[in-house]
């Protein structure tokens, strides 16, 4: 080999290796921190940078982007005693890479005891019950103190969340028992109010029911009262109208007669005076008619046709009418009979159409009562 191109090789290589240790190519998101001669110089960029060969070396190497750290769980003592265990997420992001590298050993090692410290403060001052329900309140004050201790570290702390608090075994039992205890007050809460409101609901229902059966039943009966009414009045009218013959009247009053004895709602009913004199009057009639001329029955046994006389002699019984009965005997002729009962029917017509041109000259409605009852 020719003895100039061994020193040729030679400089090349050195000039390879100088450019090598010249150029430092820094990825994005990355900051180097460059020493020379093991003091801090700068810091380095993403992109092409160029430093001094032997005299610059690069001393940490930093990744700028955000971080997330989970803790371990920590024990911690509330207020009341108990000791739980606390599992933490830290998120963060290194702004100062000279600071991070400088400042603190270990930054992740101070971030998680400055953590636990802060925590067994906060939690110290709650109990269990607060504790489980102020999860919010103890991540802002431990992101408070985290966010201005490692402020001077170069490090900014976004979030501190608490991920799991775990109370001992027989807590959970406890909190597991009173949970159900409430689960169950709540489920008989609720099975009593549908109770109530079922009951409430069935008496507005029944209510309802009778006030409509009531008002029915009143309805009912005001309309049946006022067709009664209107009846009555057209059969007054019709009758005062048409002048009805007294013979008529006579005998609609014997006939409804036995239909007032057969009704079976009515005990205790009254016959008008009119029908009395009428029935009395045709009683002395047939009993002057059995004085011409006796049946055989009756000439068989004179002390019973004595007995019977006296009886219709036209002395009525205690409810003011006379009694007819099969073995009366007669006096007078049937003829003569209807024509008295006519003529008191007659006057009784007469009497009712003066009162019921007096009520219409007075435009008052006529009484009913003592029209009929004459």
């Amino acid at each position: 080999m020719d003895p100039v191109v061994i020193p040729i090789l030679v400089a090349a290589i050195v000039v390879a290796f100088l450019v090598a240790a010249t150029v430092r190519i820094v990825p994005q998101a990355r900051r180097y921190n460059i020493e020379r001669f093991g003091r801090y110089r700068r810091t380095l960029q993403p992109g092409l940078n160029f430093v001094v060969p032997v005299a610059d070396r690069v001393n940490t190497k930093l990744d700028v982007r955000e971080q997330v750290y989970s803790s371990q769980p920590k024990p911690v003592i509330t207020e009341d005693n108990l000791v739980v265990n606390i599992d933490t997420v830290l998120y963060y992001q290194i702004t100062d890479p000279r600071a991070a590298a400088y400042e603190v050993a270990d930054y992740l090692q101070a971030i998680d005891q400055l953590t636990v410290t802060t925590l067994r403060n906060v939690i110290g001052s709650m109990d269990l019950e607060e504790t489980l329900t102020s999860r919010e309140e103890i991540n802002a004050r431990l992101r408070a103190v985290l966010d201005d201790a490692t402020g001077k570290w170069g490090i900014r702390v976004n979030r501190v969340e608490i991920k799991a608090i775990d109370p001992p075994h027989t807590i959970k039992e406890a909190m597991e028992k009173q949970m159900r205890a409430e689960r169950d007050k709540r489920a008989a809460i609720l099975h009593a109010e549908g109770e109530r409101q079922a009951k409430i609901l069935t008496a507005e229902g029944t209510k309802q029911k009778d006030i409509l059966e009531a008002q029915g039943t009143q309805q009912a009966m005001i309309l049946r009262a006022d067709g009664e009414a209107k009846a009555v009045e057209r059969v007054f009218q019709a009758v005062h109208r048409n002048n009805a013959d007294p013979k008529i009247l006579a005998y609609k009053y014997l006939e409804t007669l036995p239909h007032l004895a057969k009704s079976d709602n009515n005990t205790f009913w009254v016959i008008p005076g009119e029908l009395t004199e009428a029935v009395r009057a045709v009683t002395h009639a047939f009993g002057d008619q059995s004085a011409m001329g006796l049946p055989p029955s009756a000439s068989a046994r004179p002390e019973e046709a004595a007995a019977a006389d006296d009886v219709d002699d036209g002395a009525p019984d205690e409810d003011g009418a006379a009694e007819l009965e099969p073995g009366t005997p007669l006096s007078l002729d049937a003829a003569t009979a209807a024509d008295e009962v006519a003529k008191r029917a007659a006057a009784v017509v007469s009497d009712a159409k003066a009162e019921a041109e007096a009520a219409r000259a007075s435009q008052a409605p006529p009484d009913r009562g003592q029209t009929s009852g004459g």
